[in-house]
């Protein structure tokens, strides 16, 4: 099944509780145009209420998961402080937004290039596999622009704080199979067949589990990112309630 109201640029199925949000810009490496990210947003938006969608895989069409901005939308626009203004900042905020807040499980499949603000949307999600010869990259400091996106927050929570500052301050390539050494993925797979099927594995797995025990892990996993005092967050834990948790009983009576 095919969503219609979905642009050209992002393409989104649905099937077995798995959905496939696709970046579909091919011939130019997957690179986002900001009404390519409205739409993004939109459709992370949807799936968290349609009854259908368990888990979201978000890749991209062709060589590549995204080579990062389109650099021709900026031709013409002067930018200030190292800022590239609202045609982009605003939508990709919003649609960074609308993947790191998703109450439901998101797994980035990167391969090929995943650049600047395509890492950057990468970062957002809970889970990232890749492949080992894969281009990573961080290279807002080589063009002169300040990461409005994020990259500032989630990459130093992924590698730490001095290789990230390292890979941001060298603005240098790095390969899938670093990006698993580091903890940046998850995964780096022999090629892009290998990581076909390990993704669709894992979002089986995740697919057949609670959904509403998911979105608690991923609320409870937002205390542990605030670095309180273990008592405190555990305490935490505990004293938060999730009422939309209602299949216990029955999962329970599957292995009676």
């Amino acid at each position: 099944m095919t969503d219609t109201d979905a642009t050209e640029m992002i393409a989104s199925s649905v099937e077995g509780g798995i959905r496939s949000v696709t970046l579909n810009r091919p011939d130019a490496l997957n690179a986002f145009r900001p009404e390519m990210l409205h739409a993004l947003r939109d459709v992370f938006r949807a799936a968290q209420t349609d009854g259908e969608t368990k888990v979201i895989v978000l890749e991209g069409a062709g060589r590549a998961f995204s080579a990062g901005v389109d650099l021709k939308v900026l031709q013409g626009v002067t930018p200030v402080a190292g800022k590239i203004s609202g045609i982009f900042d605003e939508p990709a905020y919003e649609a960074a937004t609308a993947i790191r807040q998703c109450n439901l499980p998101v797994i980035a499949k990167v391969h090929g290039a995943c650049f600047t603000g395509a890492l950057e949307i990468a970062l957002h999600c809970d889970i990232i596999y890749t492949t080992a010869d894969t281009k990573f990259g961080d290279t807002h400091a080589k063009f002169g622009i300040r990461p409005t996106w994020g990259m500032t927050q989630t990459l130093p929570r992924a590698v730490g704080i001095r290789r990230a500052r390292e890979l941001s301050f060298t603005a240098r390539t790095f390969s899938g199979a670093d990006a698993a050494n580091w903890g940046l993925a998850n995964e780096a797979c022999d090629n892009k067949e290998a990581l076909d099927a390990l993704v669709a594995k894992r979002a089986s797995e995740i697919a057949a589990n609670s959904s509403a025990v998911i979105a608690a892990y991923k609320d409870l996993h937002q205390v542990a990112l605030q670095n309180r005092p273990m008592e405190e967050a555990i305490a935490e834990e505990q004293a938060r309630e999730y009422p939309d948790i209602t299949d216990t009983e029955e999962r329970l009576a599957g292995f009676r």
